[in-house]
Parts: structure tokens; C-alpha cells; sequence
């Protein structure tokens, strides 16, 4: 699935809908850090995953661009670093120009206000106002996966961000998620509609039932209840 039809499958699905789905499908949830937020609310970003580790310059950042393809998002790999910021204005702004969909950095972003200015998604761990001060020795892979937290991602994987995080899904399971996650959502819907109407989640989701039902049977979770009624809370 190319990155543009992500951005119409997945325009109305949220980190939460999907990462139930992950579960649901036994995908791996991989998340970025919990520390990882977008620049400014509302933001939602879907694309391909275009890896690039950092060693202190920018040069890495403009030849992955050059790889890139339109929608595709630039996932920046800088160990998590706290003691230099690794984008700024020009490779934000030089990255839109080339219309990528985002980036999602696992370090730290300067020059806030041009990069609100600019309105690119970014998702970042923070701000800092001073850039690299070393130059390492970038090695030969660079280019082909990038590490944020505890997971690696590369070209055969997407993001999905919005306010709750980040996600990494598999692009091949990408229709999959999404079917599964649209299915979760609607249910969501459907239940808080009925709540607001004065039906109680405890009356949709037949907690005395269930409560009667564990009892008897000692081994029945509420999972396990939820998706033999058709119900969604949790995954």
C-alpha cells in the first residue's frame, strides 16, 4: 500500500483503534517512547517509513529525502539523544517542499516557532535550542532502518501518529489494520452514542451477566465476554 492510499485509509483512524487491532491480529504493538508528542494538537500523520540515522549532520537527512517518495514520512534516528536538537527549519522546510507527510524524530527538534509556521506534522521527544556539536562516522546502513525506542523500522513499515503517539505497523498487514480497526471505532461509536441516549456501558457490555458468568466459570475474562457480545472497551 503506497503512502498516499494510507492517508485515505487511514484518515479517520486513531493510534487507539489501531493498536486494538494490532492485538487483535497478534501484530506486534510497537509504540514510540511515550515521551514522543506532535508539535501541536490535531496533528495526525500517516506514511511510509523513510529511515535515517543521524551522526551529527544534516547530509543523511537530504539524501534520504532524495530517496524518498511524496507521502512517505522521515523517521529520524538520534538514539533519543538529549543534549543536541537534530531538525531544524531547513530540513523541515526542505522536507515538505519534497511532499513527504511528516517526520517523526527520536531526539530532539529546534526552531519551534518556523516549524509551527512551516505546519508540517513532526512528532518529537522536545526542544532544544542547540544542534550537534560532534560529527561521527555514519555508517553504511544509515539509510535502511532507523531505531526509535526499543523498536526498528524500516521502508517495509508505516506510521501512524496522532495526540496519543506513534505506531509502526507492517505495511503488508496495512488493509488488515485497518478493516479491523475501522470495525473497532464504529462499535466505539455506537456504544458512546448509546451512553450519551442514558443506555450505561455497564447495561451494553451485560456486566451482571458477566459477573454471573465468571463466577461459574472462574477462567472467563472480560475480554473474552466483549467479543462473544460484540462489544468494545478494551482489546
Amino acid at each position: 500500500m503506497e503512502s498516499v492510499q494510507l492517508q485515505r485509509t487511514y484518515l479517520d483512524l486513531t493510534t487507539p483503534h489501531v493498536a486494538d487491532a494490532c492485538m487483535r491480529l497478534g501484530i506486534p504493538v510497537r509504540c514510540a517512547p511515550a515521551g514522543m508528542r506532535p508539535l501541536w494538537g490535531d496533528t495526525h500523520l500517516v506514511g511510509r517509513v523513510r529511515p535515517a540515522r543521524h551522526y551529527g549532520s544534516v547530509d543523511v537527512f537530504l539524501e534520504a529525502i532524495g530517496l524518498a517518495t511524496p507521502g512517505d514520512v522521515l523517521v529520524v534516528d538520534n538514539g533519543g539523544r538529549e543534549d543536541e536538537a537534530c531538525v531544524g527549519d531547513l530540513v523541515t522546510l526542505e522536507v515538505s517542499r519534497a511532499n513527504l507527510s511528516g517526520i517523526v524524530i527520536w531526539g530532539l527538534h529546534r526552531d519551534s516557532a518556523e516549524l509551527r509556521a512551516i505546519r508540517l506534522p513532526i512528532f518529537s521527544m522536545g526542544a532544544l535550542p542547540v544542534g550537534p556539536q560532534r560529527l561521527d562516522a555514519q555508517d553504511a546502513d544509515a539509510l535502511a532502518s532507523a531505531t526509535c525506542g526499543q523498536h526498528t523500522v524500516g521502508i517495509e513499515d508505516f506510521v501512524l501518529g496522532d495526540g496519543d503517539g506513534v505506531l509502526f505497523i507492517p505495511l503488508n498487514r496495512a488493509a488488515e489494520v485497518a478493516e479491523v480497526a475501522a470495525a473497532i471505532r464504529d462499535t466505539e461509536r455506537r456504544q458512546a452514542a448509546r451512553m450519551r441516549l442514558g443506555t450505561t456501558l455497564r447495561q451494553q457490555s451485560r456486566f451482571d451477566e458477566y459477573l454471573a458468568a465468571r463466577h461459574t466459570h472462574g477462567k472467563l475474562t472480560f475480554r473474552q465476554h466483549l467479543r462473544a457480545i460484540g462489544g468494545e472497551v478494551e482489546e
